[in-house]
C-alpha cells in the first residue's frame, strides 16, 4: 500500500459570500458570521469570513463592472492600477493582497466561496481539478457525512485553462454552489444547508489538522468538456429555449437525439452529439450574458491517494 502523502495542517481559512452581489445564502451567512463567528470557530485553525464584492452586494446585482469570480488571473492580478478599470479589477487585487498572493507561500491555506444558482443543482461542490488532493478529501467526507441530499462534485477546470477564480488565491479551495433559487432571495432551506456544508467541511479540517489519516478512495465527479450556447438568429438574438425535458435535469444523462432546445414557434432541436454527456447550470439565469445554456461534463471515476497531516 502507498505511504500516505502528506500535507502541513491548515491554519488560515478564509470564507467569501458575496462573490456574486445577487446570490444571498453565502452574503447571509457572511453577513451573520461577521457579526457572530462563534460557529465557524475549531481549536486548531482560524476562519476569516468576509464579503466579495461589495459593490455589487449593495446594488444586489451579479457584479458593477466584469465578473469578478472571473478576474483572479495572472493578467488582472499583476495588472497596474487604472482610472478607468472595473471596480471588480481593483477589488480582485485587494482580495489576492489580503488572502493570497496567489501561488505563494503566505497565502491563506483553503478557501470556500458560496454560491447560489438558478439552476437546478442542488448541493453542488465545485473544485478546480481532481488533482486538488485536499479538496477532493474534503468532498468525499462531505458526501459521506452530510446525508441531507446527494453533493455532486463539479470539476471546472478545462485542459491548459488558468484558474480564474476567488479561492484560487489560496493554497486550496472549494465553491458551494446550491439552487435552484432566484437571484436577489434567500430561501431557508438552501440557507440551512449551505451553514450545514460548512460546518462538515470545517470539521473535516479539524480531523486533518489532529492528524486522522484519510484513506484512498475512488469517487465518481463530473469533469467539464465544453459549453453548449443557445441557438442564434443571425443578428446574434436567442432563436430558441431550453426544452422542457431538458429544463431541472442537471446531472441526469443526455443521450444524443435527446431534445434540448425548443424554438419561439415550437420546434425541437435535438442533441447532435456522439456520446452521453451531463448537464449542469442548465438555464442558469446570469449565463445568458456568457452564451452558455448549460455546460457539457462527462461523469468519471478518479482515484484518490490517501492523505495525512505532516
Amino acid at each position: 500500500m502507498a505511504a500516505p502523502r502528506r500535507l502541513k495542517p491548515l491554519s488560515r481559512v478564509a470564507v467569501s459570500g458575496g462573490t456574486h452581489g445577487n446570490e444571498m445564502s453565502g452574503i447571509y451567512l457572511a453577513k451573520h458570521w461577521l457579526r457572530d463567528p462563534t460557529e465557524l470557530q475549531r481549536s486548531s485553525f482560524t476562519v476569516t469570513p468576509f464579503l466579495g464584492n461589495l459593490r455589487a452586494i449593495e446594488k444586489c446585482v451579479r457584479y458593477v463592472g466584469q465578473d469578478l469570480n472571473r478576474t483572479f488571473t495572472t493578467e488582472f492580478l499583476s495588472s497596474v492600477e487604472a482610472e478607468d478599470e472595473p471596480y471588480e479589477v481593483g477589488r480582485a487585487r485587494e482580495i489576492n493582497q489580503t488572502y493570497g498572493p496567489k501561488d505563494s507561500i503566505q497565502a491563506f491555506d483553503f478557501m470556500f466561496d458560496l454560491h447560489n444558482t438558478t439552476a437546478n443543482m442542488g448541493t453542488c461542490l465545485i473544485v478546480d481539478s481532481e488533482e486538488s488532493l485536499l479538496p477532493m478529501h474534503m468532498c468525499h467526507y462531505i458526501q459521506t457525512h452530510h446525508m441531507l441530499s446527494p453533493c455532486p462534485i463539479y470539476l471546472y477546470k478545462m485542459p491548459g485553462e488558468e484558474t480564474y477564480s476567488i479561492d484560487s488565491v489560496a493554497k486550496a479551495g472549494l465553491a458551494l454552489e446550491l439552487g435552484p433559487q432566484p437571484q436577489g432571495v434567500v430561501r431557508a432551506d438552501l440557507f440551512a444547508q449551505m451553514r450545514a456544508l460548512m460546518a462538515c467541511a470545517l470539521d473535516f479540517i479539524e480531523l486533518f489538522n489532529k492528524g486522522s489519516v484519510c484513506p484512498a478512495f475512488e469517487i465518481e465527479a463530473y469533469k467539464i468538456t465544453g459549453r453548449m450556447d443557445y441557438p442564434r438568429y443571425p443578428d446574434g438574438e436567442i432563436s430558441a429555449m431550453v426544452h422542457p425535458k431538458l429544463q431541472d435535469k442537471d446531472f441526469l444523462p443526455l443521450n444524443p437525439g435527446d431534445p434540448i432546445f425548443q424554438t419561439f414557434s415550437g420546434e425541437e432541436i435535438l442533441y447532435e452529439g456522439d456520446a452521453t454527456i451531463y448537464p449542469a447550470f442548465i438555464n442558469e439565469a446570469a449565463y445568458y450574458e456568457k452564451k452558455v445554456a448549460f455546460a457539457k461534463l462527462e461523469k468519471r471515476t478518479f482515484s484518490v491517494p490517501s492523505l495525512q497531516r505532516e
